[in-house]
């Protein structure tokens, strides 16, 4: 089977529900933020899967900040999609919605950014397809990427901030 040397970022689109039931709490009835982060990493992973059409492994996470506290009883909806693929890795952006069904409320609680690793199978990194991109959104996010790899590059000691020019460029 030939792989397309593009995809589409609703290629990768990914939805997940999740209910918030008594053993994902902590002693105040909301939802633990580790818990939180594994249904995050499930997600992301299954867009970035879609997108590569490997196996894929976490190799970073950005800042998450719990912005919202989710609750007992909640349903947990996450979505992520691919926002820019580079040679074997891709950023993965997802978003995270509490919704207090009987009340009718619905929140967003967090966001965050994914990288992830494609793997052939010899567990050895694997070329994945380019990204197009269809509208502003996906263009502004596309664009952010690799300033954001830029950053993580940087703090993980694998690029001299010297050598980040899209970050410099904000600068100058």
């Amino acid at each position: 089977m030939i792989k397309s040397q593009t995809k589409k970022t609703t290629d990768s689109f990914t939805v997940m529900n999740e209910l918030v039931l008594p053993n994902d709490t902590n002693t105040l009835g909301n939802l633990m933020g580790g818990r939180l982060l594994h249904w995050m990493d499930i997600c992301a992973a299954i867009a970035a899967q879609k997108h590569s059409n490997h196996i894929v492994v976490t190799a970073s996470v950005d800042s998450v900040s719990f912005k919202e506290s989710i609750r007992l009883g909640d349903v947990v909806t996450l979505q992520a999609w691919v926002t820019r693929a580079f040679n074997t890795s891709m950023e993965v952006f997802i978003e995270v919605f509490a919704q207090d069904i009987p009340r009718g409320e619905k929140i967003k609680c967090n966001e965050a950014y994914y990288t992830f690793v494609a793997l052939d199978g010899r567990q050895k990194p694997a070329t994945v397809p380019q990204l197009e991109i269809v509208n502003n959104e996906e263009k502004e996010k596309f664009e952010g990427a690799l300033r954001r790899r830029q950053v993580r590059l940087i703090l993980a000691g694998k690029m001299k901030p010297e050598e980040a020019t899209e970050l410099k460029n904000l600068f100058l």
